[in-house]
């Protein structure tokens, strides 16, 4: 047996982490700020760019992609080649990997605030950076399966598992959900529409918080753990179960995002029953990871970093939980778009990604700078605040959550709304948005006793970067033993495992899919459904621009609570079926706008955007001054419709031509509808497409409604 030397490369770790403390600190200031203008809009001090519509998308793709997934790469890197006993593949595509994924948080720091997004929940970046994303994550899936084929131990660990799972499938969740058709190289529509569009990206939405922010932190988990603790994982078999019946099933469950929604009841109920079963292999994982801990408490007492792998392996358990509770119709029917939600993430989010990464980051870069940690006491100072900032995010979005989803049901004792006014709601809460900044202030301060106690630690040591390792060439003659395991055998052969892991992880997706597609049964047409004007086009791609889906909902429920706020029918499937984008939104800091059409006349929206508290005295909404000075953009816009013609929308040719024409035309009607009221505003300004857009929202239905009578 031959025994080779090598080295591991610790500089890409040592980028990775400086990188994930870098957009940790960018992350969690525009969360703070975004926070703050829930119950201050004046906090966007008047700028359209820091508007909380726009940088809320960048505060969850910096979370996500930039805090969390440089976390990712870096507890990868730095694991992987010590379970392979190897060097990464490649040194280049190691430098290709770091810098293109910097590029993507660069650009997307840089057009989300400008208003390129596809509106599209944790995928708003636009189609040239979703290229890019899918470039440099094969570069990362290469040089990871490339290590792992030439690796020196036999078995490939159930952390290994866990990283093929997680490559995979966020391929193929990005790929299909990020199919597009460009218009400019800052414009795309998407290849869906309506209920299709909304089963895609929930599909994607769901498993991108299952494949991106669970999967690999659980094989980070299973390799960090262990090691932290001196101790072995408590079962491999429990593993195995844990990590077959969770990419399985998780796959299934995106559609309870969509419950009451316009969604097939067939795919509606499958997500609910993947979802319960969720519990079964998300609990198992749980279980997995603080038994491993058995025998070791009096350890995790002192040792800062196994309290904090303790309390975020807890933080999974109950976000785990309670996800498939949520799914339930009726609780889903009260925490549906409400704070609850907000809550319930932010457990995950902070508690189960946050806490781990800090863990591994005390646990890591004392290794790579072969030193000790500068100081034990800020790093228990740093788990304290960090818990305790949880503590008072999350109890106040819960009881917020409870309290809108209450007063949003509450009917008199004579049968009417108890809460008509879908603002009253919004001012009992404010105090609980105040206490969230709160949580959030803590939770960043810990942030920030990391930062500095790395910065001192790092001071103190020397960088190792290329650490020498030695370990016996792996000889294809010892891969396998009659009579082994069928696991063990499977760990031997990664090709194999990965295309396993793919087939698993097809299987829900094309079953829900496929007949949602494909059988127009599922999603009824509606004959006075009719495509959007040219002017009210411009005014939904404005929408979209503001971020105002992130505070609106357009989706009203089977609910006569809904229906009786909002002065209408239920929404139909067959009223989105040109909606490219579709706009349900997810969250509702305001009220539902699909029903919206006609309700007020336009110089009430006209002032309402300028300033929202002349119409509703105490609104949070931001105001939208530059709406009524800056001008539409009309150059694209046979572009636009020739576009949305190629994905089915019915525009003709001759519409097409003349549609600078038609806009003009209904925007002077609507300029004209303004000047009769004392407002003088130029039919070419932003706000009069705006204006025409919501004037639009749900009046389809209204006139099929009247025909019928």
């Amino acid at each position: 047996m031959q025994i080779e030397k090598f080295n591991y490369d610790n500089k890409i770790v040592r980028d990775f982490a400086i990188a994930t403390m870098i957009f940790g600190v960018v992350g969690m200031l525009v969360g703070l700020l975004a926070a703050v203008q829930l119950y201050l809009p004046e906090a966007n001090l008047g700028i359209q760019y820091t508007s909380f519509g726009r940088i809320r998308p960048l505060h969850t793709n910096a979370i996500i992609f930039a805090f969390v997934g440089n976390a990712i790469f870096m507890g990868v890197y730095y694991s992987l080649q010590r379970l392979c006993k190897a060097r990464m593949f490649s040194d280049v595509l190691s430098r290709i990997h770091f810098w293109g994924w910097q590029l993507i948080i660069l650009l997307a720091a840089i057009t989300l605030p400008l208003g390129f997004t596809s509106s599209k929940e944790y995928a708003e970046l636009e189609w040239p950076i979703d290229i890019l994303i899918a470039l440099v994550w094969v570069t990362f899936g290469i040089n990871m399966i490339g290590t792992i084929i030439k690796r020196r131990e036999k078995q490939m660990y159930v952390a290994i598992w866990f990283y093929i799972a997680t490559f995979v499938t966020v391929a193929v969740l990005h790929i299909v959900n990020s199919l597009e058709i460009p218009v400019t190289f800052t414009k795309s529509y998407s290849i869906y529409a309506g209920v299709q569009d909304a089963l895609v990206q929930w599909w994607y939405g769901h498993n991108a918080v299952a494949f991106f922010l669970t999967t690999p932190f659980l094989g980070l988990m299973y390799y960090y753990l262990p090691k932290a603790a001196g101790r072995p994982v408590y079962s491999y078999k429990l593993s195995i179960l844990h990590f077959w019946s969770l990419i399985f099933i998780y796959i299934w469950a995106g559609p309870h995002h969509l419950l009451y929604s316009s969604l097939p009841d067939w795919a509606q109920s499958l997500g609910v029953v993947f979802s319960i079963m969720l519990i079964a292999p998300s609990w198992g994982g749980m279980v997995n990871g603080l038994l491993t801990l058995r025998g070791a408490w009096d350890k995790v007492r002192d040792e800062p970093v196994l309290k904090m792998f303790a309390v975020g392996v807890t933080a999974y358990g109950m976000a785990t939980f309670e996800g498939p509770m949520l799914s339930l119709k009726n609780v889903n029917a009260i925490a549906h778009f409400t704070d609850w939600i907000v809550a319930h993430v932010h457990v995950g989010a902070l508690g189960w990604n946050g806490l781990l990464t800090f863990a591994i980051i005390y646990w890591t870069i004392p290794r790579i700078y072969n030193t000790t940690m500068y100081s034990k006491k800020l790093m228990n100072v740093h788990f304290w605040l960090a818990t305790l900032g949880i503590v008072f995010y999350a109890i106040p979005m819960y009881w917020s959550g409870f309290t809108q989803g209450l007063m949003w049901k509450e009917f008199t004792a004579e049968g009417t709304l108890q809460y008509p006014e879908f603002l009253k709601t919004t001012l009992q809460i404010l105090p609980l948005h105040v206490l969230r900044s709160l949580g959030g202030t803590l939770y960043f301060a810990g942030f920030l006793v990391l930062i500095y106690n790395v910065i001192k630690t790092v001071k103190q040591g020397s960088l190792v970067a290329n650490e020498a390792a030695e370990a016996p060439s792996l000889e294809k003659s010892t891969l396998f033993k009659k009579g082994e395991f069928w696991h063990a055998v499977l760990e031997k052969k990664p090709i194999t495992f990965t295309v396993l892991a793919v087939l698993m992880i097809v299987i829900g997706g094309a079953v829900e899919m496929i007949p949602t597609f494909t059988i127009k049964s599922n999603i009824p047409t509606i004959a006075s459904v009719k495509p959007y004007t040219p002017l009210e086009l411009e005014g939904r791609d404005i929408y979209i621009r503001e971020g105002c889906n992130a505070c609106h909902s357009q989706w009203v429920r089977p609910f006569r609570s809904e229906t009786e706020r909002y002065m209408g029918e239920y929404s139909k499937g067959g009223e989105y079926v040109y909606d490219h984008p579709f706009l349900w939104g997810s969250k509702r800091t305001g009220p539902d706008l699909h029903r919206l059409g006609g309700k007020y006349p336009d110089s009430w929206h006209y002032h309402h955007m300028v300033d929202p508290a002349t119409m509703s005295p105490g609104s949070i909404m931001p105001k939208y001054p530059w709406l009524a000075e800056q001008q539409i953009n009309v150059d694209d816009l046979s572009k636009k419709m020739s576009a949305l013609k190629s994905l089915g929308v019915p525009y003709t040719t001759t519409e097409i031509n003349e549609a600078n024409a038609t806009m003009k035309q209904q925007a002077e009607s609507i300029a004209n509808n303004l000047k009769k009221e004392g407002i003088d505003l130029s039919s070419d300004k932003e706000l009069i497409a705006m204006i025409a857009y919501l004037q639009r929202l749900g009046t389809d239905i209204k006139k099929q409604n009247t025909a019928n009578k």
